[in-house]
């Protein structure tokens, strides 16, 4: 009958989805008289993991539930250990964590941590990037003996690389006597991470089982370490490669997204499209919103506007990216008439939506729209101008050629005027041919950042456009003595039957040249002769 009782409530336990349930299933199992010791201590330890552990759980009553525990064991304190590194509530005490503490009220108790233990307290480390804790729960894990499991050996892996480490999870890594798919993505992560994209790329081929997060972290290391080009490459070998064994998830297509917009890459991104739709992964806010990103970087607008109408849910990154599509194309009517749009539908910009409005009315010249945009900002929606809200300011008064405006918006910015703000003014002063204040904003530029080529080339632009060749002689002297010089070659890119072209000054090996000068010739003659005829005429 007692044993009938406790397998009932066992279930009731299993089943529960709520913490209104759950609170009566645990009045119920404290005030039941007839229910022995060992069952109640084993319910109170099933109530107490679905509590803790479950997403509507509550680890503030679970931890009122392990407060009444007499003598609680490995067990409890494992599962009270694991709750406040999941669910995040370890907070700081005494310049320690509740994970820590628990760890150390464990010790006392008399109580040996077991391969369970560690794995959590190290991810605890590795979030809160308590290095010397870590080092010190390292000890702990030679102390009893677990430096050989796999999943302890796996943490101290992910927590050397996440700080930085490399060095040294690579020398436990190569120690393991068996390594699993974790063990290799711990590392792999950690390299992308630290920018050692060839050192990743290097573990990634040697690997004879990968899993979604393997071609994940490889993808958007790839495209976040600049080289989208073979990110995209990653995701059609991820599908040539697996047999379907291992298919791209949601972070895979918006991670290829995001490489199709940075290329501009339509016909790949229409592609990845479409195979979304066959695939049957939801199109949700995020990817719906990297697709309207990837068209409007594409430059089809109307595809951009296409997925936004039909996105369910739009969030403020959604409103904000189609805004600054609609930015990018100087579609200044269509921007402001989808923020009106937002504001009757009770959805509040923020300052990143702001940025693609004021780039609108730059783009547009739209003096006086911009101003009443930035003052619409501060004075309505009380968001706070930052840096990159001046820079745009900066950048349509510079493109009015209103300089003297310029120069009184920058003495009062509430914060220092950073690399964009000024290179905005100097662009201006380009394009009007504002010697002047070019040479002093340029000057400033160089000395702020002596190795950086492009301000030295615009002071020679605007120099030799004034006919000032004694002054342009001095900076290309200046040049050659520091020894600056483009590092990374002008290159363009275009996207012809899906397949993307890049041609640069350096030479492009994929790119037939010979043919290419071949045609550019012939049209030059076709151009010549055209002019002669017109000159005849």
């Amino acid at each position: 009958m007692l044993e009938l009782l406790k397998d009932r409530i066992s279930a009731l336990i299993e089943e529960c989805k709520s913490m209104r349930v759950l609170k009566k299933i645990h009045s119920q199992i404290i005030t039941s008289p007839h229910l022995p010791k060992t069952h109640n201590y084993f319910l109170i330890t099933r109530l107490l993991f679905v509590c803790a552990i479950s997403d509507w759980g509550s680890v503030s009553y679970a931890a009122d539930i392990f407060r009444l525990i007499q003598n609680p064991n490995l067990s409890v304190y494992n599962i009270m250990i694991r709750a406040y590194v999941c669910k995040d509530n370890g907070v700081p005490e005494n310049g320690l964590w509740q994970p820590i503490i628990l760890y150390k009220q464990m010790l006392c108790a008399g109580i040996s941590p077991n391969y369970l233990t560690f794995p959590f307290l190290v991810k605890e480390c590795t979030k809160k990037d308590g290095g010397g804790l870590g080092l010190s729960v390292h000890g702990q894990i030679i102390k009893f003996g677990f430096h050989g499991d796999l999943f302890v050996h796996n943490s101290l892996i992910s927590f050397y690389s996440a700080c930085g480490f490399l060095n040294t999870a690579r020398r436990l890594f190569d120690g393991m006597s068996s390594r699993d798919v974790v063990s290799w993505n711990s590392l792999i992560t950690g390299y992308l991470r630290s920018g050692e994209i060839e050192s990743a790329l290097d573990l990634f081929g040697k690997m004879e089982e990968r899993n979604v997060i393997t071609w994940n972290s490889i993808i958007t290391g790839l495209m976040q370490g600049g080289r989208p080009k073979e990110a995209i490459q990653y995701f059609f070998k991820m599908q040539v490669m697996n047999n379907d064994s291992v298919r791209p998830d949601k972070i895979t297509i918006a991670s290829v997204l995001s490489a199709c917009a940075s290329l501009g890459a339509g016909d790949h991104g229409k592609w990845v499209h479409s195979y979304l739709k066959r695939s049957g992964l939801e199109c949700d806010m995020v990817i719906g919103t990297a697709l309207v990103d990837m068209y409007g970087k594409c430059g089809c607008v109307e595809s951009a506007v296409d997925v936004f109408r039909k996105l369910p849910k739009k969030d403020i990154l959604a409103w904000t990216a189609m805004i600054s599509d609609f930015a990018l194309h100087g579609l200044r009517k269509e921007a402001f008439d989808l923020l009106e749009e937002m504001e009757t539908l009770g959805v509040k910009p923020n300052h990143v939506t702001f940025v693609g409005l004021l780039s609108a009315c730059a783009h547009s010249g739209l003096v006086e729209q911009g101003r009443l945009c930035f003052d619409l900002m501060k004075r309505v929606y009380l968001i706070k101008p930052q840096v990159h809200h001046y820079a745009c300011m900066v950048d349509l008064f510079s493109r009015a050629g209103l300089f003297e405006e310029v120069e009184g918006l920058i003495r009062h910015m509430p914060m220092q005027p950073d690399v964009f703000v000024w290179g905005a003014l100097l662009g201006g002063c380009q394009m009007h041919g504002n010697v002047e204040l070019g040479e002093k904003v340029a000057q400033y530029l160089i000395d702020l950042d002596p190795s950086n080529h492009a301000f030295y080339v615009i002071l020679c632009d605007l120099y030799a456009k004034a006919g000032k060749f004694e002054e342009l002689k001095r900076v290309r002297a200046l040049m050659k003595q520091r020894g600056i010089r483009k590092t990374v070659p002008g290159c363009s890119m275009i996207e012809i039957c899906g397949v993307v072209y890049e041609f640069s000054v350096a030479g492009s090996p994929e790119v037939l040249m010979e043919e290419v000068e071949w045609v550019l010739n012939g049209l030059s003659n076709e151009m010549k002769i055209e002019e002669g005829i017109h000159g005849i005429m």
